[in-house]
């Protein structure tokens, strides 16, 4: 309860002199300025002007007139090199895919599918499922789900989730 009411003593006293401060700033500065008149700036005195300067006539020329400067030939416009033009990039090409007959032939499968996986053993369980429901494994390590068909890309987890790997 003390602190409470130290607290509320501090504020009071805060709040005093704020104002107290405020009012302090609302004083006029007053500047007395005295001018003093410059005194006018000297005539200025003209330097003599130069002698004239005697120019001599040019000399005849001599027995052989000057020959025109030699040109440079232009040099041909340049012109960028032919890119050369690279042939369309084709996806690759996979053999056709295995058949699958039964559980039996998913194993292999789905173990060449899932060797790189973080979680190997939940790739291998999600991959042998789609398998035995779909007949077939996609090639490679991932993706390619769209060469199952389907079946394959369509089934989710109960998450919405796609679950064939």
């Amino acid at each position: 309860m003390a602190s409470k009411t130290m607290l509320l003593l501090f504020a009071t006293v805060l709040l005093f002199t704020a104002r107290a401060s405020s009012l302090d700033d609302h004083e006029e500065l007053k500047i007395k300025v005295t001018y003093v008149k410059a005194p006018a700036p000297q005539p200025l005195v003209k330097a003599p002007a130069p002698p004239p300067l005697v120019v001599k006539a040019p000399s005849p020329p001599l027995s052989k007139p000057p020959s025109p400067p030699l040109a440079k030939p232009p040099s041909p416009p340049y012109t960028k090199p032919p890119t050369p033009v690279s042939p369309p990039v084709m996806p690759p090409t996979y053999p056709p895919l295995p058949p699958v007959r039964s559980k039996a032939d998913c194993i292999p499968l789905c173990d060449k599918r899932c060797m790189l996986h973080s979680r190997k053993r939940l790739c291998m369980r999600a991959c042998m499922t789609c398998c035995d429901r779909c007949r077939c494994v996609p090639p490679g390590t991932f993706g390619n789900q769209e060469r199952c068909g389907k079946c394959y890309t369509d089934m989710v987890t109960h998450g919405n989730r796609t679950k064939c790997p």
